[in-house]
């Protein structure tokens, strides 16, 4: 991905943005389908894997003059009924490795200056209403 275009996506300045979900072109990320489980008699069936670039982010950093992105993503492990452990992992990421960044809204758009497009709400978005005859 264009340096430029990151730059402007997430300013010039070393501060950290919101949450997005950065695709990078290599296999950075394992996520499982389902959950595994214990069986009878101790058997064990491990849920299948998949192996992505796509990076969930809960904050992500442009340093380095746009050459460098760091990742940082939260995960929330149960300890017991009652108790949680919050850890954090940092993932850094070559910018010229960066296929694409994923938004959860259209808030980015206005960062490279463009107006969220205004989407019709229904039951089939994207299709074209037919001209009544």
């Amino acid at each position: 991905m264009d340096g430029m275009l990151l730059q402007k996506l997430f300013g010039p300045g070393q501060r950290w943005h919101g949450p997005c979900t950065v695709v990078i072109d290599a296999e950075a990320n394992i996520q499982s389908v389902g959950s595994d489980s214990i069986g009878s008699s101790a058997t064990k069936s491990y849920a299948q894997r998949i192996a992505s670039g796509r990076i969930s982010a809960d904050a992500v950093a442009l340093i380095n003059e746009g050459k460098v992105i760091l990742v940082v993503q939260q995960h929330k492990i149960r300890q017991g009924p009652n108790e949680e452990l919050l850890k954090h992992t940092l993932t850094v990421v070559d910018a010229g490795h960066v296929v694409a960044v994923e938004f959860p809204d259209t808030g980015a758009l206005t960062a490279l200056g463009l107006t969220p497009p205004a989407i019709r709400a229904g039951s089939s978005p994207g299709t074209v209403q037919r001209p009544a005859l």
